[in-house]
């Protein structure tokens, strides 16, 4: 396993990815909410900024523009692929993501899917099926793999999601606090459900939540209620030999600090 960290593709990125090599760090995720930046002038920026300092591009994760609240009320209504009234622009962003991706030679890509309706009989879950098998199939055509990010579903209803789709290019980018924050499972314990699909870790870390309505809290890495020896160990035991990469949702001196002492905790239990 490796330890990388969650940076920006934006009008900074060469500055973004200099950054990165700064902490110590060679490898990240970069991740966009901007269609703007889906550009191939952009991500020849990355690229090049990438080989100039050092730093692999693990894997893409492409957010989309617009509406997003992240509770548990309005959340269901405007996260991700789920909502049908912004599937198809979301869709579109991802397909143009991909092609971000795959010029700047990364393989993987990743986004939050939504609150996955939980009930597999229902036309809402069909119809996302078929939505999510002709994305991974664009996908599939060029090379690359479709990573859903955890946090908003229970693991089994993610794998069955997974195994309903069907086609042989998807995957999972376990974030453990997600799963926390969102009440869904305990991430130990989820890797004993779907750790075969796993390609990508955030690391991160969070509480549960106290209430019906908000998310639990983001933690630093080793305050939180994530157990990280006994997930390391869960990781290497389901045969992950990849990238852990470092997410800390706040700005300033504070997130520096609080990843380089991620950084040092991962590097102890790896």
């Amino acid at each position: 396993m490796k330890i990388g960290v969650l940076t920006t593709l934006n009008a900074s990125v060469e500055d973004n990815l200099r950054k990165v090599a700064d902490l110590g760090i060679d490898n990240c995720q970069l991740k966009c909410w901007n269609s703007a930046c889906l550009t191939p002038e952009m991500a020849d920026r990355a690229a090049e900024a990438a080989a100039k300092y050092g730093v692999e591009i693990t894997a893409f994760w492409c957010g989309w523009d617009g509406m997003s609240y992240w509770n548990f009320y309005e959340g269901p209504l405007t996260l991700g692929l789920v909502p049908k009234e912004y599937r198809a622009e979301r869709l579109a962003m991802l397909v143009k993501g991909a092609a971000t991706a795959k010029r700047m030679g990364v393989t993987d890509v990743v986004t939050h899917v939504g609150f996955l309706p939980e009930n597999p009989a229902t036309t809402e879950y069909q119809e996302l099926v078929a939505a999510l098998r002709w994305l991974a199939s664009r996908l599939k055509a060029s090379g690359q793999y479709f990573l859903f990010e955890t946090g908003q579903e229970t693991p089994i209803t993610l794998l069955r999601t997974i195994t309903d789709i069907g086609t042989d290019n998807l995957g999972i980018n376990l974030d453990p606090a997600n799963l926390l924050m969102y009440g869904k499972a305990n991430p130990v314990d989820a890797l004993d459900i779907f750790g075969k699909y796993v390609r990508g870790i955030h690391g991160k870390d969070g509480e549960y939540p106290t209430d019906g309505r908000h998310l639990g809290r983001e933690k630093p890495l080793g305050e939180g209620r994530v157990n990280y020896p006994a997930f390391i160990a869960k990781l290497k035991e389901v045969g992950f030999d990849g990238a852990i990469t470092i997410e800390r949702e706040i700005s300033g001196e504070k997130q520096i600090a609080d990843i380089l002492s991620a950084k040092a905790i991962l590097e102890k239990l790896i």
